[in-house]
């Protein structure tokens, strides 16, 4: 297990929001391919590598009856913006409780005040990069699991279990992957990602998402003759990012389950700014008020330049999975069954995020989301303890024995 995330995460995957392509970038395919070999060589049938760059795979069924088809998803791809270059996982074995220093950043330092999981991982082995990118963990860990428990089931066909299906993905961290995937050929019930944090994480309630595109066009003019004449639409955005409001709705001001409108990216010039934002709640009714907001102060700031052409294009990305996992709660209760006989405290805190599974879920196939021991995602202290990620491959023995169980 700790030799395959080590592997996986040396192979680098980031993936590209202004890329056409599908993957957007051509090293998830490089790591798919890796795994595609690997499903092969462990035993695994009917595996494929589709065009879109995902990766299906089945276990046979070991036990008899009408059990429902289950999906297990990772996703391969890793968030931009978090250093370049290779990464360069380290593993601190015996984790003792004192700082953890990286060789390609001496500012950087890991320690439980900083990351308070942390503290309860004594005695673990720790896996981290070197201080110059994040590890991805996010989601490798989980691509990892799967793999490992893949490996174990073919092993040990004494375990029974209904017919698995395994699915990597691309394009998780852009939002787009899942869009592209074959319901027919990933042919589940229900589903769980391997997407979570702590040790016990059930989640089934996710940010509800729309992504939105504010585009200001000015007038453009030869500065040294630009009196009375010139827009700057660079300005334009300035001021109607000041107008948003900036004590209450922004990922900084928020937690729990307030929502936010948050400005993560601008581009351009004098003649033409693009503007783009994120919006999130738990609510969608709420999610709606936050894109009213930004296209009324849209509108503000565009009648006081009505020279300017100010655009506000609002796409949806993803919703809430609870809308439709409270129809049929099995996928959760099962996992809550199998981390009650393991004595660990089932956890189901609402994420501050989406997974795979909010729009799998919304195209028919339940799909919760499991914990992996990943920590600080996004980040360059991200880490993960290897008996984290081996409990997570134990409560999925037990879970797919629970479905067989029905």
């Amino acid at each position: 297990l700790e030799e395959r995330l080590v592997r996986y995460t040396a192979v680098e995957t980031t993936s590209d929001e202004t890329s056409a392509t599908m993957p957007s970038t051509a090293t998830q395919l490089e790591l798919q391919r890796m795994l595609q070999r690997e499903l092969v060589d462990i035993g695994a049938s009917d595996v494929q590598l589709d065009a879109n760059g995902f990766v299906y795979a089945t276990i046979p069924a070991t036990a008899g009856g009408d059990i429902p088809r289950v999906a297990l998803l990772a996703h391969v791809d890793t968030v931009a913006g978090v250093g370049a270059g290779p990464v360069k996982p380290r593993v601190h074995r015996a984790y003792d409780g004192s700082p953890i220093v990286f060789p390609d950043d001496a500012l950087l330092v890991l320690m439980p005040e900083i990351s308070p999981y942390l503290d309860e991982k004594i005695g673990d082995d720790i896996i981290t990069a070197s201080g110059g990118t994040l590890l991805g963990a996010d989601d490798k860990a989980g691509v990892a699991i799967i793999m490992t428990l893949a490996r174990h089931l073919l092993a040990h066909p004494e375990i029974p279990h209904g017919e698995l299906r395994i699915c990597f993905t691309p394009d998780e961290e852009i939002g787009t992957g899942i869009r592209k995937i074959d319901l027919q050929r990933l042919n589940a019930d229900f589903a769980y990602t391997l997407d979570g944090a702590e040790v016990g994480e059930i989640v089934y309630e996710t940010f509800s998402a729309d992504k939105a595109t504010v585009t200001i066009t000015g007038v453009s003019t030869h500065p040294g003759r630009a009196k009375g004449k010139l827009v700057n639409a660079l300005y334009l955005a300035s001021r109607l990012a000041q107008t948003l409001p900036h004590a209450k709705l922004t990922p900084e001001t928020t937690d729990g389950r307030q929502g936010f409108l948050h400005l993560y990216k601008q581009e351009g010039s004098a003649a033409e700014c693009k503007m783009h934002f994120i919006l999130r709640d738990f609510d969608e009714e709420k999610l709606m008020e936050h894109g009213r907001l930004l296209e009324s102060v849209c509108e503000t700031v565009q009648m006081t330049e009505p020279r300017a052409r100010i655009t506000c294009e609002i796409t949806p990305q993803y919703r809430n999975m609870h809308y439709w996992l409270q129809n049929d709660m099995r996928p959760v209760e099962y996992v809550v069954d199998v981390l009650n006989d393991m004595g660990i405290e089932p956890l189901s805190p609402p994420i501050r995020g989406g997974t795979d599974g909010s729009q799998l879920t919304e195209m028919g196939v339940p799909t919760p989301n499991l914990f992996t021991g990943m920590q600080n995602i996004h980040s360059p202290l991200e880490w993960v303890s290897v008996q984290d990620m081996e409990k997570s491959v134990e409560v999925l023995v037990g879970l797919v024995q629970r479905w067989a169980k029905k």
